[in-house]
């Protein structure tokens, strides 16, 4: 349900790590409390976000959602098709609907993220509340 390989941050981010570099989306249980997405605003190439601090905005029939980054770093790519095709977050969270790529500044960051068995708890204490 949530890939092992990736960490994840309290506000339902998630990040894959290779090599230096962070592609951060937004976990399937984010999507489900979501429900439609409508807009998707995403920083520019060459941004510096810093984790814990907003980097973007998404838009749903229900509400409007930032989104926080899990690391610090600048960015180096971004999902240019989540402008036109939101959708796409909800359809595949973990694959085609991710939404930057960060050259990550502080590796040490990472270890306040959580793996999927720390953020699997997270999501059952949020589902009874």
């Amino acid at each position: 349900m949530y890939p092992e390989d990736l960490k994840y941050s309290e506000t339902h981010e998630w990040v894959r790590i290779d090599k230096g570099f962070a592609t951060v989306g937004i976990t399937d249980f984010a999507t489900k409390k979501l429900t439609d997405l409508v807009y998707v605003e995403l920083p520019s190439i060459g941004k510096r976000v810093t984790k814990g601090a907003s980097f973007g905005v998404v838009e749903s029939v229900k509400a409007v959602s930032d989104l926080y980054s899990p690391v610090s770093g600048i960015v180096v790519k971004v999902n240019e098709k989540l402008s036109k095709e939101p959708e796409i977050i909800t359809q595949d969270p973990y694959g085609k609907g991710w939404m930057i790529k960060v050259k990550i500044e502080d590796q040490t960051e990472l270890d306040t993220l959580m793996d999927s068995e720390e953020y699997k708890e997270l999501v059952k204490k949020e589902k009874k509340e």
